[in-house]
């Protein structure tokens, strides 16, 4: 029996955030070369074969040059609704309150000077620094000047 050349194996190392079930753009390569290094002389891969493995390849680059583009809309998705809500900045909210236990306690109001996004959504950051979900504004109104 055959021994495996061990500078066939793939690398155990990961990049971070890299998810290890698919078959990246360097594993492919690597499999396709050593397919070609070692092919039986006898029996060798046939052009129809290394031509469908190399518009394998191809598909693979073009999906992952798409899923990156895909990626950076996502991304970009991801600030439109801070952008949507700048325009409430510097206008007068009532926004429902609620206790510690989460029991609505009536309405308050506030000015808001700034939009910010967290793991809770998006707030609004009033000019006394309370932070106020959207969702709970009820009413808003421009700021009267003295």
């Amino acid at each position: 029996m055959t021994k495996i050349d061990p500078s066939l194996y793939l690398p155990k190392s990961s990049t971070a955030g890299a998810n290890n079930s698919q078959l990246g753009k360097d594993q492919f390569l690597k499999i396709l070369m050593a397919q070609l290094q070692n092919q039986d002389p006898l029996n060798p891969m046939e052009d129809k074969e290394f031509i469908s493995q190399m518009a394998t390849f191809s598909s693979l680059e073009q999906l992952m040059g798409i899923s990156k583009g895909v990626e950076g809309l996502l991304q970009l998705q991801s600030y439109t609704p801070v952008v949507e809500y700048s325009n409430l900045i510097d206008k007068k909210i009532t926004f429902n309150t609620y206790d510690n236990e989460g029991e609505y306690t009536g309405v308050a109001d506030g000015t808001v000077k700034g939009v910010s996004m967290s793991e809770q959504g998006i707030q609004l950051v009033l000019t006394d620094g309370k932070k106020v979900p959207v969702y709970d504004v009820v009413e808003i109104n421009k700021v009267e000047n003295a």
